[in-house]
């Protein structure tokens, strides 16, 4: 077979193959991901009735909801090395059959420090699922299809933003109904899917290509084939996880700091939205639902067509640099436009959340391998989710201060510049199969 056919031959297998995961494994993660990121975020909607209920001022509101985010980021390296060895099936049945039983649970707090304890509990139970699933996917895509497949998953948070709003604005009007307080419905109806979905979960997830009923050998070996060609060079596939090869790594450190800033702008928007889209003027809970889902909307048409042209280094970094800067346009827009152009600023801001989180996500497999890769997934989470708590608490302490929800875009937008400066900083080192071509070149030379 000549060189030609022999390519020819690899770009037929990888989209038959690459097809049969997309059909099999992404339509399951991105429900399990839809699930997760409503019972996480679902107190933005519900703020307005809960803080009455409750006595949450802005302040105790953003703390309570940062609070998830600490335990959430302490339980993620454990989490996944964890997985690592027990497998994807068995851990993501019980991260979801704990989360889902505790989110419901929110529907019994009374006060500040029960809504504290509770959000931390949450953090806990659901940490490792994000890391753990990206990890489970390099288990089955090649660099070059890896973004495209993140980008799917990440999905999963825009379908939520756009379903969960509505869907909590709707359960919210069943306020008085059985003697519960809308909100209280909202988190009893949006916790027991997590659970019911976790056993079939279980019954139907394979923990690597070699259990896929649905993959032939040809399959399999051209999975392997291609993730061992894409190992970083001079790096064990079977390295073992260590922090102080973490922290002295400069280009996993600077990923980190980017996705930190990125954190900060998503959830700020997350929990915040509604307060703002509400500041416009009065409407019902369901008006503020679907306003607040537009611009998850353009999230997630960023999310399912760009991502797959980040398919080099070149192109991933390109695409790193322009996403965050359009992310500060748009909160700029969103700060100072009215209703309209503000919701328009906020679309253009969210159309481009998980391009780049999809594209951060890809490079620590351009780092590392075995249980580095897995540790370090979950490393990153750790410390980048952390934004997810300070972003709110320091929106919801600078509304108090001024008075306005808008307040802290300014602040966000400012840190949307460094990391766009510091994505131009990022560099991909070479892979095995990139030095191979290289010497390749040479000596045809």
């Amino acid at each position: 077979m000549s060189n030609t056919q022999s390519k020819i031959a690899a770009l037929s297998q990888a989209a038959i193959t690459n097809a049969k995961i997309y059909k099999h494994l992404m339509p399951l993660l991105i429900i399990v991901y839809i699930i997760s990121f409503i019972d996480r975020t679902n107190i933005g909607i519900a703020r307005a009735s809960m803080s009455i209920d409750l006595g949450l001022s802005a302040t105790s509101y953003g703390l309570g909801a940062g609070l998830f985010f600490l335990t959430y980021s302490t339980m993620e390296i454990p989490s996944n090395l964890i997985m690592a060895r027990v497998g994807a099936r068995f851990w993501i049945t019980r991260i979801m059959i704990t989360w889902g039983l505790i989110s419901a649970g929110m529907a019994f707090v009374t006060g500040p420090t029960s809504f504290y304890v509770m959000r931390l509990l949450l953090g806990a139970a659901e940490a490792g699922l994000y890391p753990g699933i990206i990890l489970y996917l390099t288990y089955w895509f090649g660099r070059e299809e890896r973004a495209r497949a993140v980008g799917m998953f990440l999905l999963g948070v825009c379908i939520a933003n756009i379903v969960g709003a509505p869907l909590g604005g709707a359960l919210l009007m069943l306020d008085g109904v059985g003697g519960l307080h809308g909100w209280q419905w909202m988190f009893i109806v949006e916790g027991i899917p997590a659970v019911i979905l976790a056993f079939y979960v279980y019954a139907v997830l394979p923990d690597k290509p070699r259990d896929a009923k649905w993959l032939t050998p040809a399959d399999v070996e051209y999975i392997e084939t291609k993730l061992e060609s894409e190992r970083p060079v001079g790096v064990d596939k079977n390295q073992k996880f260590s922090f102080k090869t973490a922290f002295t790594n400069k280009t996993f450190m600077l990923i980190v700091a980017i996705y930190f800033t990125h954190q900060i702008a998503v959830y700020s928007l997350t929990y915040f939205l509604p307060s703002i889209i509400n500041s416009y003027g009065k409407m019902t809970t369901l008006t503020l639902g679907l306003l607040t889902a537009i611009p998850w909307i353009a999230a997630a048409i960023g999310g399912f067509f760009l991502p797959k042209y980040a398919n080099t280094a070149k192109r991933s970094q390109v695409m790193l640099v322009s996403g965050f800067m359009s992310m500060a346009i748009g909160f700029v827009i969103g700060a100072l436009g009215g209703p309209v152009l503000g919701l328009i600023g906020f679309c253009i801001g969210a159309s481009m959340f998980f391009v780049v989180q999809s594209i951060i996500f890809t490079y620590p497999a351009t780092l590392m391998s075995g249980h580095m890769l897995a540790g370090g997934l979950g490393l990153l989470a750790c410390l980048g989710i952390t934004g997810g708590f300070f972003g709110p608490y320091v929106f919801g302490l600078l509304e108090d201060k001024t008075g306005s929800p808008s307040a802290g875009l300014w602040f966000a937008v400012a840190l949307l510049l460094c990391a766009t400066i510091g994505a131009a900083l990022v560099k991909q080192p070479p892979s095995v199969k990139e030095m191979q071509d290289a010497d390749a070149k040479k000596s045809e030379k």
